[in-house]
């Protein structure tokens, strides 16, 4: 991937503050979760700095996305304990509803509003849930469309997008709420080919800025860039930390090496 050129667009800071916290700014510990019959996830242990790079890699099925779901309780877990920058993830209700609005996410389907303009899907939740003024919160989305180079779209429909645009909208979308962390769900798995760069070169660059990022990818390119720890994942346990030289120079598992080998050699 080709090294993103500096946007010549007034950068907004994305991340609320630049303190470093006493404690993780996501915290799972001991968290267990089934489907049924389906262990998905096993003992799982994991801490996220502020301001750090986490990205999640292994084969399909082995647990990466169910986790990066449990951090929003988009997933419910059965047993364990999750922390957003000290506080327990709430149950249900307004607790939880504020503690999304700190958790922003982007998928793989992109999830914007259909029947909504493109500005009209990044300012709805700073208006509904932050009560956002609606001249700033327009102001605020214009931004961060600019920062991720759609704001020309701005009056479009999401149906009048290509994929890549759609993603780099929900990505503004996400950071609109102002998040303290920020997790992405394979956002390029539904994508065309050529449209993956121009989606992880905005990731890229929130990685440079100190935006505290979550991703689970298949992308090793943007793994080895943009990470600052890699956790390898199979058969719901987390079963390698390490930094992204270290993970692809020298893997510690067997498990780890045969997902490499594969997925390197293609």
């Amino acid at each position: 991937m080709e090294e993103k050129k500096e946007a010549s667009i007034p950068k907004t800071p994305l991340v609320p503050g630049t303190d470093t916290a006493a404690h993780p700014l996501v915290e799972l510990t001991h968290v267990e979760k089934h489907f049924g019959a389906l262990h998905v996830l096993k003992d799982i242990n994991l801490t996220v700095n502020k301001g750090e790079v986490l990205v999640v890699v292994g084969p399909s099925g082995s647990g990466k996305s169910t986790m990066c779901r449990t951090i929003n309780r988009l997933e419910t877990i059965d047993s364990g304990d999750i922390r957003i920058d000290g506080k327990t993830l709430p149950q249900e209700g307004r607790e939880l509803a504020n503690l999304r609005a700190e958790v922003g996410m982007v998928f793989q389907s992109f999830n914007l509003f259909a029947n909504k303009t493109i500005l009209e899907n990044v300012t709805l939740a700073p208006i509904k849930v932050r009560h956002m003024d609606k001249t700033d919160a327009e102001r605020l989305a214009m931004d961060l469309l600019a920062r991720v180079g759609v704001d020309s779209q701005a009056a479009k429909m999401p149906s009048q997008l290509s994929g890549g645009q759609q993603q780099r909208v929900a990505i503004a979308r996400a950071l609109a709420m102002k998040p303290k962390v920020m997790l992405f769900d394979e956002p390029t798995s539904a994508l065309d080919p050529e449209m993956v760069n121009e989606v992880l070169d905005v990731m890229v660059e929130l990685a440079h800025e100190g935006m505290t990022m979550i991703c689970v990818t298949h992308e090793m390119g943007f793994a080895r860039k943009a990470a600052d720890r890699i956790v390898f994942m199979a058969d719901g346990r987390i079963l390698e930390q390490s930094t992204p030289d270290e993970f692809f120079e020298h893997p510690k598992t067997e498990r780890a090496k045969d997902f490499l080998s594969k997925i390197l050699t293609h």
